[in-house]
């Protein structure tokens, strides 16, 4: 599989690189006039650290072009980049109530943060969770933390949940999902800001393609394959 390469920034980013920007910019104009006439050793560290920091946010905010072109029947693609941290069967009580085979991808302040759908389908219910902000690699962040939670069903009638949950970090949780729309793998399912993690809950007997510690790559990385 391969995948488009660009230099392209996530519409959600905007804000945050505007405020960012001005609010840098702000300071270090200040400590330049301030320092103008002693020394400006403090400005250029400020300065440096400034674009260290940008560059960061910048980077956090890399929304890449992605096409999958692999078949998309049956197919489950990783719906971020990041980490596997979880694959394991579990008892799902929000919306199966049965035992589903749940795996995690754990996504770091480096990674790029757009969400895309992981099946093709129909979107079955789209639900948002306040709670609490644990640390997004904890089995707990799962259930307890502040969430997003998507039913998707897909053409031969099965169907999977998608989970976005936000981390101690990331306080912002968005959602492009509408229940009752159809949903494509290529398409982004939302964006969550400064480090996170996307559960992903599969039907028992689903092949699993990956494996805890291993590195994936949203809408390009087979997690898995349904069997029909």
């Amino acid at each position: 599989m391969k995948h488009i390469k660009t230099i392209r920034l996530h519409h959600e980013g905007n804000p945050t690189l505007i405020v960012g920007f001005c609010i840098l910019a702000l300071i270090n104009g200040l400590l330049y006039y301030f320092l103008n006439e002693t020394s400006l050793v403090p400005f250029y560290i400020f300065l440096t650290i400034s674009f260290i920091v940008y560059g960061i946010i910048i980077n956090f905010f890399r929304c890449p072009i992605r096409v999958f072109t692999g078949d998309p029947e049956n197919n489950v693609v990783a719906g971020a980049d990041g980490k596997i941290v979880v694959v394991e069967e579990v008892e799902e009580n929000e919306y199966f109530h049965d035992r589903r085979i749940m795996v995690s991808i754990f996504m770091s302040l480096f990674n790029v943060h757009a969400n895309w759908f992981p099946v093709q389908g129909i979107v079955k219910m789209v639900k948002h969770h306040n709670g609490n902000f644990y640390k997004a690699w904890l089995p707990k962040s799962s259930t307890e933390n502040e969430r997003s939670t998507i039913v998707i069903e897909t053409p031969d009638g099965q169907e999977v949940l998608v989970r976005q949950i936000a981390g101690a970090v990331a306080r912002r949780i968005v959602t492009y999902a509408h229940e009752n729309e159809e949903c494509y793998i290529d398409e982004h399912m939302g964006f969550i800001k400064f480090g996170s993690r996307v559960d992903v809950f599969l039907p028992l007997g689903t092949t699993i393609n990956v494996e805890v510690g291993q590195t994936v790559m949203g809408n390009q990385t087979i997690i898995g394959k349904l069997n029909p």
